[in-house]
């Protein structure tokens, strides 16, 4: 396997932030280009691997960080505003860490852990076309020796084209789903560069064939059975797309800022500095400004009780932290997609310019929005107020 060299170190939580803030500077000056262009970001993902922000998750106790769940939520959102789909890539990644801190042996985290910290990259297969429902899995893990075959195809593998290792859902010969860590230079595998979608161009989310890929048994950790009691895997997945869509909205938001105070000033009195006096026009930012900071709040809100459940894992903790991640994932869909069309509204055909590229926002969003649907996040929050019941416990809460 090829590890990123001279990976830096981050130490803490305020290190981090200044890194992704860095980063996130030099991310942004492309983004327009590589989204129109459909340029995969290899060499940009390279330079995130090697800044140690990919492994700021990993506990102390095994060399990481150990950053707290709002501090990741901000840094992922930061990268997302300077590119949303670089701020998607690593979902996964830190998905698949968090399913190994609450599942993992000793001697797993241990070894995986280190790959991450040297700079190594997850990405991820997991879902599947033509199952019952979306939680459904065919993908056969079967016994060979002493490790396992594994045979099957996923889509929607984002980060999986870009990785080092691949974890793989997969059910066992006992009808039990395991998450299988596959390097991705396995002989039998398959990465299909044919994500083809009009928003988040550049994630890299194709499909993954397994044509009887060999897996050693220590790179197999159980999975089901984070759902099966109460963990934070679920919202931990969802506080990073919450994030996402939080980065996308604040990053339309400014994109709009920008444009009518800029693209709209020949129109104006000379001796006038406001950008604009039309009364439509600043109703529609304050209308934006109070949603975009009420998501922002939500999502700090969200990844403080998602520490809290981490610190002390129960029905209770998870349950109030899985809501929280609720209501911030719910808000930022609906700001996100405000706030890119609200950007089309006021940039007017301008908006729909190739060298512009302020169509991106929208388009980010809407493909991103999509990943599970938000109505039942509506739901699931409403029961829990209403009628004091826990949301379930899956992927998508």
């Amino acid at each position: 396997m090829t590890f990123s060299h001279h990976v830096a170190v981050i130490t803490s939580d305020e290190q981090a932030l200044i890194v992704a803030s860095d980063l996130a500077e030099d991310f942004k000056r492309d983004s327009a280009l590589r989204d129109r262009e459909r340029r995969l970001p290899h060499p940009e993902l390279e330079v995130f691997s090697r800044s140690g922000l990919w492994g700021i998750s990993v506990p102390k106790e095994y060399g990481g960080a150990g950053v707290s769940n709002v501090t990741l939520a901000k840094v992922i959102a930061l990268i997302a505003q300077a590119d949303g789909s670089l701020g998607q890539i690593p979902q996964n990644h830190f998905y698949a860490l968090e399913v190994l801190r609450v599942n993992g042996s000793a001697e797993q985290k241990r070894r995986l852990y280190a790959e991450v910290l040297a700079g190594q990259r997850f990405g991820n297969a997991l879902a599947e076309l033509g199952t019952k429902t979306a939680h459904d899995r065919v993908t056969r893990l079967t016994r060979d020796g002493e490790g396992y075959r594994i045979h099957g195809r996923k889509f929607y593998a984002t980060g999986a084209i870009y990785a080092q290792r691949i974890p793989t859902s997969v059910v066992d010969e006992h009808g039990v789903q395991q998450l299988a860590f596959v390097p991705r230079n396995s002989k039998g595998l398959t990465v299909i560069d044919d994500w083809s979608g009009f928003g988040q161009r550049t994630t890299g989310s194709g499909s993954v064939v397994f044509e009887d890929v060999y897996v050693a048994a220590e790179d197999v950790i159980p999975f089901q059975s984070a759902f099966e009691r109460p963990t934070t895997v679920g919202p931990l997945a969802q506080i990073l797309h919450a994030a996402i869509d939080t980065g996308i909205a604040r990053a339309a938001y400014e994109d709009a800022l920008h444009f009518v105070r800029t693209k709209t000033r020949p129109w104006i009195d000379s001796g006038n500095d406001k950008a604009t006096e039309d009364p439509l026009t600043i109703k529609s930012f304050g209308h934006l400004s109070i949603r975009l900071h009420a998501t922002e709040a939500l999502l700090e809100r969200a990844g403080e009780l998602l520490d809290k459940a981490q610190a002390q894992t129960d029905a209770e903790t998870v349950a109030a932290a899985s809501i929280a991640v609720a209501e911030a994932r719910a808000i930022s869909t609906e700001i996100s997609l405000a706030a890119g069309s609200t950007l089309f509204e006021l940039a007017g055909s301008q908006a729909t310019l190739a060298e512009h590229g302020l169509d991106r926002h929208w388009r980010n969003a809407r493909v991103h929005t999509l990943h599970d649907p938000v109505r039942w996040k509506y739901h699931a929050i409403g029961n829990y107020y209403l009628n004091d019941e826990n949301p379930p416990l899956r992927g998508t809460l």
